[in-house]
């Protein structure tokens, strides 16, 4: 049995955050445990690689400081470690007046959270940042940036290798049991033993906490989001990042354009249920974790929403039907034709749901005396997951 002070079970963008500032506060041994053999195979591999500037968070939420922080201590890291990243800039698109008069929220919260903006008022002005794009109004805010999220999430790894946390990839924890000194962590690879626990395990969080009787109240359902690629030829329609409003009653934004590091313009994502909480094809099922979802209290209740069910049959047409994706693209870029769109990659959101229905949109995570549960490392998680990790290697370290 391997034992470590500390056990930080995933090693995504949260959980090597954590053990790098763990070991920049501390003296501790600690340990990340991954179930994957190589890094960023889930959520922090598998997303459009935007920072987010803030823009879009209530003032003084933890969503606005985490994000707004995390874009600025984001590109200096990158810059520091030479992982791509690219201050390119948003233009956040409005196409009738209740989405533009949703844009004075954005520009009020954008003031109020120290994000840098502008307002264009015309479709000429839209098209001085992006040529191709189509509103009546928008909003450009130029911190916003392209990340390679699969190079940072290595460049974690290796920084905190070298500052001597242990990580080890290839062990899928199974099952976590409280003991007199802390916790035994039973993996495919053998037991653990560690004084105290950070679970940051996305898409599986919930399933381990559940074991320790901490945050039954929640459970997470997998949403599946598709993205496509504009062929080469026709990268130009998209110069930077082009979004939609994004509307307040609704728990997902909608398809849009961002140029990557590497040059290819990705559109979407979409938001589907997900047959399993790793089931990245439309095919995909895993009997079990659909079993799970579909018998979730929360998951019916969310579901007797009329809103939510609306939702849910427009994004799933999304999925089988390439015309409807195509369709919701051509919102913001008319030029765009489904011959230019090829299928590329998909990630799954670990979207936490409670007992009475409602989406959790905010970063939540429980203690106990020598734990930390991460339940909701909610988008913008790559974005906050600096100071989001700062803060819980501060929390942890103030138990010990």
């Amino acid at each position: 049995m391997k034992h470590h002070d500390v056990a930080i079970v995933g090693g995504g963008c949260v959980g090597l955050s954590v053990a790098k500032h763990l070991a920049e506060r501390t003296d501790l041994d600690t340990a990340v445990i991954e179930k994957e053999h190589h890094l960023a195979a889930h959520q922090s591999g598998r997303n459009s690689g935007v920072l987010h500037p803030g823009f879009n968070y209530p003032p003084e939420s933890k969503k606005a400081r985490f994000a707004t922080e995390g874009t600025r201590r984001m590109k200096e890291y990158c810059d520091d470690h030479d992982v791509p990243c690219e201050e390119l800039g948003v233009v956040v698109v409005a196409k009738t007046d209740r989405e533009e008069a949703h844009l004075e929220t954005l520009a009020e919260q954008a003031e109020a959270n120290g994000v840098e903006y502008e307002l264009l008022h015309s479709q000429e002005a839209i098209r001085e940042h992006e040529p191709h794009a189509e509103g009546q109004a928008a909003l450009y805010a130029p911190e916003a940036a392209s990340v390679d999220s699969q190079q940072y999430v290595y460049a974690l790894a290796r920084e905190i290798q070298n500052a001597g946390v242990s990580l080890y990839t290839g062990y899928a924890v199974e099952e976590i049991d409280h003991t007199a000194s802390g916790y035994r962590l039973s993996t495919s690879n053998g037991d653990f033993a560690a004084s105290y626990l950070v679970n940051a395990a996305g898409l599986h969080a919930d399933t381990l906490a559940h074991q320790l009787g901490v945050g039954e109240q929640y459970q997470v359902v997998p949403f599946r989001g598709e993205y496509y690629e504009v062929r080469p030829e026709r990268a130009h329609l998209c110069e930077t990042m082009i979004y939609p409003t994004p509307d307040p009653e609704l728990p997902f934004l909608g398809v849009h354009y961002t140029r990557r590091t590497d040059g290819k313009v990705i559109v979407g994502p979409n938001a589907v249920l997900a047959f399993g909480r790793e089931a990245y094809d439309n095919t995909d099922l895993d009997p079990s974790d659909l079993a799970e979802t579909l018998t979730y209290e929360g998951f019916r209740k969310l579901l007797a929403s009329k809103t939510m069910l609306s939702v849910a049959w427009s994004e799933l047409n999304k999925s089988y039907r390439k015309a409807k994706f195509t369709e919701a693209s051509q919102r913001l870029v008319p030029e765009i034709e489904a011959e230019d769109l090829q299928q590329s990659y998909a990630g799954i959101r670990a979207q936490l749901v409670s007992d009475d229905g409602e989406l959790v949109k905010d970063p939540l995570f429980v203690e106990r005396e020598n734990a930390v549960h991460i339940l909701n490392a909610v988008s913008p998680g790559l974005t906050s997951s600096l100071p989001f990790g700062d803060h819980i290697a501060e929390t942890l370290a103030a138990k010990v």
